[in-house]
């Protein structure tokens, strides 16, 4: 039987502890309004599920300790308007490390968007994609 892959169900990331778990509820639920689909736990034994539209962003505190990038390179949002997303996020203090930006990848069939980026509540790459 061959394997067949459906799409992505969800994406993890461990926060530190209660602290950096709010701060990412903050920043995922509250400032980029992704709704919670479940919750469960108390305490360092905490966690969500937020619905991105097309997969789960799952969120724990109990991570031990932030490693380097790694191959994840950032979470990339299908969004409708980049510049408001980036507008949102610097106005809740988050650092912006692109502008929103119109590009074109240049593939087969060009690929037009407006992209944009913040540092995340724990120190990830965030990106806000806009197909044109």
């Amino acid at each position: 039987m061959a394997v067949k892959i459906t799409g992505i169900h969800h994406i993890a990331l461990k926060a530190c502890g209660l602290e950096d778990f709010d701060k990412m509820v903050t920043f995922y639920r509250d400032i980029l309004g992704l709704p919670v689909v479940r919750s469960w736990g108390e305490g360092e034994g905490i966690g969500m599920m937020l619905d991105t539209g097309a997969g789960l962003l799952e969120i724990f505190a109990n991570g031990e300790n932030y490693p380097g990038q790694g191959a994840l390179r950032h979470l990339a949002f299908d969004v409708e308007d980049t510049d408001a997303c980036i507008e949102a996020v610097r106005a809740a203090g988050y650092e912006i490390t692109m502008e929103p930006t119109d590009i074109v990848i240049a593939s087969e069939i060009p690929y037009p968007a407006r992209i944009g980026f913040c540092i995340g509540p724990v120190g990830e790459d965030v990106e806000f994609f806009q197909v044109k």
